[in-house]
């Protein structure tokens, strides 16, 4: 495939994985120390990320506290009872995967570009003969909607994908700011601190990722997706409900494998908000498996600030006992690195640091 501003042609991962090669080639195959095959205290069953029950009417202290202890201890959450209906969330899974199900040359009309991300891409990070991820990706831009750079970048088929993902995006960002005031609650700076700090409801930007991972031969010398901190705001997680493949570090720097609940939602926090609250919520490296016998499909959503507002910790989180730890940065400037370098574990939000660890 012609390269379209990326530094070497293009290679879509399914086409890969449809050849029927039995190897994958060298520019997939990961160094020793971040293969999934090295089992550094990978676990799974035992440890598990908490489970949160949004049921609760909006503004419960129960479920402010919930949110609340989930980002301060894991970053990590599955969100049950959220409220989204469950015939949307199987209206999207369908619609993207008879997307990708589609033959290579429907699919290549949207092919992407580092200007912007928007459409469907192979590879993150702009640095020539960097190793690469098993996966291939769709990614568009919500809301604000002067940001699309097109509207051809919305795929015509399947017929239904436009508004099931416009709905799903809609609803999704609803849930969002209901778990922006749960956890300003839960930071005790009030219910819309955190809101306001992205630039109000009508300010944070929304973008959805649709990750396809093919079968993988040998799935033991790759990931789907390299180990990284998300570098927006708040990530929900639509997961494959069939096959299990994100992986989660915990606090001993082990690797926990998530299993997904049936319509739950996986959150995470992002980086941004990592930086709003001085570190009391953080954002944690995360990564994923690829599978020799399925492919799996996720729906990722970003709820981010408003890009061009400088963001650094919240005043009410600093004090001369707990020092600011970040120092100024527009999103626009931060997702920068991430569209050069691809995903690079947490190195983009330390470089911030302004201080020592508290």
């Amino acid at each position: 495939m012609e390269a379209a501003g990326w530094p070497e042609p293009v290679v879509r991962v399914q086409s890969l994985s449809e050849s029927g090669a039995a190897t994958i080639p060298d520019r997939y195959v990961k160094p020793v120390h971040d293969r999934p095959s090295v089992h550094n205290g990978t676990t799974s069953g035992s440890v598990s990320i908490p489970v949160v029950d949004l049921s609760s009417p909006d503004g419960s202290a129960a479920t402010a506290r919930a949110v609340s202890e989930a980002c301060r201890e894991w970053g990590f959450f599955q969100a049950v009872n959220h409220g989204v209906p469950r015939e949307l969330l199987r209206r999207a899974r369908a619609a993207w995967r008879g997307f990708f199900r589609l033959p290579v040359e429907a699919k290549q009309r949207y092919a992407n570009s580092p200007a912007t991300y928007e459409g469907y891409g192979s590879r993150l990070g702009v640095e020539r003969g960097a190793v690469l991820d098993w996966g291939d990706y769709y990614f568009l831009h919500l809301r604000p909607p002067s940001s699309l750079s097109a509207a051809d970048k919305w795929p015509r088929l399947p017929p239904d994908l436009r508004d099931a993902t416009e709905e799903y995006g809609r609803e999704v960002a609803s849930l969002c700011e209901r778990l922006m005031a749960a956890m300003s609650a839960g930071l005790s700076v009030g219910p819309g601190r955190l809101q306001e700090e992205f630039g109000g409801a009508e300010g944070a930007g929304v973008c959805v990722r649709v990750n396809y991972y093919p079968r993988c031969p040998q799935p033991e010398l790759t990931l789907g997706l390299s180990s990284h901190s998300d570098p927006g705001g708040m990530t929900v997680l639509l997961a494959d409900e069939r096959v299990r493949g994100l992986q989660v570090r915990g606090r001993g720097g082990e690797w926990v494998t998530v299993d997904p609940i049936a319509d739950a939602f996986i959150v995470n926090v992002g980086d941004q908000i990592q930086v709003l609250t001085n570190a009391t919520y953080r954002s944690v490296e995360h990564r994923v498996m690829v599978n020799a016998d399925a492919e799996r499909l996720s729906v990722a959503m970003f709820y981010n600030p408003r890009s061009d507002l400088p963001l650094a910790p919240m005043a009410e989180l600093v004090s001369p006992g707990a020092p600011a730890l970040y120092k100024p940065m527009t999103f626009d400037e931060y997702r920068l690195y991430i569209r050069r370098k691809g995903p690079r574990g947490k190195s983009q939000v330390e470089s911030l640091k302004a201080h020592g660890d508290r």
